[in-house]
């Protein structure tokens, strides 16, 4: 008998990271939930479990190294194994040019969107290695594309990317991948919308605001699904690499394995 696959999903409460979590509930894995919204996460859990997987909860903020640890250690306790890790956890402020920008703000974002995943890809590293797991690190268009009054979100996403080939050398036997999940109808384009009128041109507050308004953002279940396919399926041959959502190739093979979301419990 095929023993439950296990991954570890951070910033799993709301958005892209709940999604993720769902669409490996639905096919029957134990999901470790990460994020720092105890009585969210508790949602999430108990969608994945009716989904047909099996959710455990660690409450706690991915920029403290013992979370990381505990996430590792708990999960072994319910499941005995780690097959795969999603980087999700991501905050896009301080909005600031670079001259105005608050340094505790700025580092915090570096920490969430870089140092978070070092810390678990660090901690969950024997298992990957023992499982021939691996590491997906949800990345951004902003790692190569620089977008006005977010250098700390753009410059966390262009060393995520390089981070991710960097573990691809040093670890040959996990795969590594980083994604750009497009323009998705998260907190995080609210933030955009909200605040960026204050610091931004206005033809650069204007594009989110419109994104929203002509109805072009995804919404979180669609990039999901590929996150969730790659951490089940990316090829070695990938590792390393900085790939998108709707690459054809993984967009295809995830739609037919995994299906529309209609069970109308995707966030």
């Amino acid at each position: 008998m095929e023993k439950r696959r296990v991954f570890i999903v951070t910033g799993a409460s709301r958005g892209i990271g709940a999604a993720v979590a769902c669409w490996l509930g639905k096919v029957g894995a134990g999901v470790t939930l990460v994020s720092r919204s105890g009585a969210e996460l508790g949602k999430v859990a108990s969608q994945v479990d009716r989904l047909g997987g099996n959710a455990l909860v660690v409450q706690g903020d991915v920029t403290d190294p013992s979370v990381s640890d505990r996430a590792v250690e708990r999960s072994l306790e319910r499941f005995q194994r780690i097959d795969g890790i999603i980087n999700n956890a991501g905050v896009v402020e301080p909005l600031a040019v670079v001259a105005k920008a608050d340094p505790w703000e700025w580092r915090r974002c570096v920490e969430v969107n870089l140092l978070g995943p070092f810390f678990l890809s660090r901690c969950a590293m024997p298992e990957l290695r023992r499982n021939r797991g691996r590491i997906v690190n949800v990345s951004s268009g902003a790692a190569t594309h620089a977008i006005f009054a977010a250098s700390a979100y753009c410059s966390a996403k262009a060393a995520l990317n390089h981070f991710t080939q960097v573990m691809a050398r040093e670890e040959p036997f996990v795969v590594s991948v980083a994604v750009r999940p497009g323009v998705v109808d998260t907190a995080m384009q609210t933030v955009l919308r909200q605040k960026g009128a204050s610091a931004m041109p206005e033809e650069h507050w204007a594009y989110y605001a419109d994104l929203k308004k002509k109805g072009q953002l995804e919404p979180p279940s669609v990039p999901a699904r590929s996150i969730a396919w790659l951490a089940l399926h990316a090829p070695p041959a990938w590792s390393g690499a900085f790939l998108s959502y709707d690459d054809p190739e993984i967009f295809a093979e995830a739609l037919r394995e995994l299906g529309e979301d209609g069970s109308g419990v995707f966030p």
